[in-house]
């Protein structure tokens, strides 16, 4: 099971919960909130849709980590081409540190089956589109 903040939210990794910031949206200026369920301390992450066309989003964000988070899907003859480009520095040592040392090759593993989730999904739309 996958946590959804909100019925029309992404499927994202289960330790995080996704808050919209005002009206949920997609649109380009749109917010959002990540926290992370830790026991004792949630850090939180603010996002803000900086590019959207079909096919493509690009969210930027700030917080624990600085940077953006580039999807973007393309239909093939073989199914869809999704691709996710996560560019991000952490500029706290200490936080770097814990995320180098216990958490970059956990994030690695969930953005693979993050993109493995979501490419089904894409496929089931199309396909589904394919039949009207």
């Amino acid at each position: 099971m996958h946590y959804r903040s909100h019925p029309n939210a992404p499927l994202v990794n289960p330790a995080l919960r996704c808050e919209p910031i005002g009206a949920w949206s997609t649109e380009v200026g749109s917010r959002s909130r990540f926290v992370i369920k830790v026991p004792f301390i949630q850090p939180t992450l603010e996002s803000v849709v900086l590019e959207r066309e079909p096919g493509l989003i690009v969210w930027g964000f700030d917080g624990f980590f600085k940077g953006r988070d580039r999807w973007e899907c393309q239909p093939d003859e073989d199914g869809t081409y999704l691709i996710n480009r996560f560019e991000f520095e952490i500029p706290n040592a200490i936080v770097r540190y814990g995320f180098d040392r216990f958490a970059a090759d956990w994030t690695k593993q969930d953005m693979q089956a993050q993109l493995r989730r979501l490419k089904r999904l894409a496929e089931q739309v199309y396909q589904g589109l394919q039949k009207v």
